[in-house]
């Protein structure tokens, strides 16, 4: 399961539901571009080491962008940017997503849903985020809110 941005967030948020979801998935994996809005939004070089020890010490694959998922992405732009308002970042998401057969887990399946061949898996935070350290598999995790707005 490729997990988008925004649950990611809502994980360092402190969301349990975010937290739930995570562990409940042996197949844990983000697109590099998640990783590097998470990297955006960063606020102190601490921050940075947490982001960049959190995906290998908790058993995620960071997939990076290759050709076909380069050629797919701009292909979904192609369809999608003007009627649907697709931004560049999702449509990189997404296209890694269909091209591993990944499920993508996101909280904003509405930015999704019309894109063909891509399974969604709904996450709905439902709860208020607690600042309190997170755990996934064991291993502690204490990062304030990266400064993006899940969604």
């Amino acid at each position: 399961m490729i997990f988008d941005t925004d649950i990611l967030i809502w994980f360092f948020r402190g969301n349990r539901k975010a937290a739930a979801l995570m562990e409940s998935r042996p197949d844990r994996a983000v697109s590099i571009i998640s990783l590097m809005e998470l990297l955006q939004g960063a606020r102190s070089p601490t921050e940075i080491k947490v982001i960049r020890r959190f995906f290998p010490d908790n058993g995620f694959r960071v997939i990076p962008v290759n050709e076909s998922i380069s050629h797919l992405a701009a292909t979904l732009m192609d369809e999608h940017a003007l009627k649907g308002g697709l931004q560049v970042a999702d449509a990189l998401i997404a296209a890694t997503a269909r091209e591993t057969g990944s499920v993508l887990a996101t909280g904003n399946v509405r930015r999704f849903r019309a894109l063909p061949g891509i399974e969604l898996k709904a996450f709905r935070p439902a709860e208020r985020a607690v600042r309190s350290g997170r755990s996934i598999g064991g291993h502690r995790v204490t990062l304030p809110a990266t400064g993006q707005k899940p969604g």
